[in-house]
């Protein structure tokens, strides 16, 4: 496959930046109208840490927070406009990939991110390997699975994978305990990720426990640490995984490292979780029943002076 980035305009003059500029980081995902999860999760994620957002839409889902009814991919052709328009013009420091919906449009990230690392300034890049949602819905077609696995995984810095979707890149059965949850970040990095964040969250421990997996990570610990934060009691829930993994690629141009990128994204989570509660999304509207959904954490939580409609 040929570049898909399109050449400079002629004559035109490179900008710099000042500094102390945001950090410019991208979305590659679906949408949830809920506004929970996916692009408008990282947005709302990247403005809340300091960033300015950019956002490639690879899918459309019809969604709320009870659920996912349909999910409608962007054919591959206009992901790769998208991308190779946005590239030739917007310097982006860090990417984030979530939802890829089908093998085709996994490829044409892949064939996008291979160009634009051949370029003079590669991005951080995270990949959240988003295969189902909260309520158990779907969301990525499993011959995509092969793609992400051999083509995207090696092409990132950060895999960002809870316990049933590392279980699905490896090959295996869900990790059962910590132990195990820390092999199986050993072992994405063996499919090529730079760096491998298994979240824990799966896990019944009192406290919520990811394992970040790397190099020059964990003294002692075969490169492998814990990272521990405390466990929120709520049902709100949704977005949980998007939400760090748009944290972890806005925060680690600014951090010398992963580790203290991570630790600084799951510190704005679990304030995200706390103040979920102050949330009422789901269940307002007039669905028969009782309310059965998971709703949103609270991305703007640090700096909430919300409007009351009148």
């Amino acid at each position: 496959m040929g570049s898909v980035l399109p050449e400079p305009l002629p004559g035109a003059a490179a900008r710099t930046r000042p500094a102390g500029h945001p950090v410019v980081a991208l979305t590659i995902a679906g949408s949830d109208p809920s506004g929970g999860a996916g692009i408008q999760a990282d947005l709302k994620t990247f403005a809340a840490l300091g960033g300015y957002g950019c956002a490639v839409l690879t899918g459309l889902t019809a969604q709320s927070t009870t659920g996912v009814t349909r999910v409608l991919p962007v054919p591959a052709d206009m992901v790769t406009a998208q991308l190779g328009t946005l590239f030739a013009d917007v310097a982006v420091d860090t990417v984030k990939i979530g939802m890829t919906t089908d093998a085709e449009v996994a490829r044409a990230i892949a064939a996008a991110l291979r160009d634009l690392r051949a370029g003079a300034r590669p991005p951080f890049v995270v990949l959240d390997p988003v295969m189902v949602a909260t309520s158990g819905d779907r969301l990525l077609a499993r011959e995509a699975e092969t793609v992400l696995r051999e083509e995207l995984l090696p092409l990132s810095d950060l895999v960002t994978p809870n316990l049933p979707e590392a279980a699905v890149l490896l090959g295996t059965d869900p990790a059962r305990d910590a132990a195990e949850a820390a092999d199986q970040a050993r072992a994405l990095l063996g499919l090529g990720a730079r760096f491998a964040l298994v979240k824990g969250g799966h896990l019944t421990s009192a406290e919520a426990v990811d394992h970040l997996a790397g190099p020059g990570l964990g003294a002692g610990a075969g490169d492998v640490v814990a990272l521990a934060a405390p466990r929120v009691a709520t049902r709100n829930t949704h977005g949980t995984g998007c939400t760090l993994s748009s944290a972890c690629a806005v925060l680690r141009p600014v951090h010398d490292g992963w580790e203290p990128a991570v630790r600084a994204a799951k510190d704005y989570l679990t304030g995200a979780l706390r103040a979920a509660d102050d949330l009422v999304v789901g269940g307002t509207g007039t669905a028969a029943g009782p309310w059965r959904g998971h709703g949103p954490v609270h991305h703007g939580f640090a700096t909430a002076l919300s409007p009351t409609p009148s």
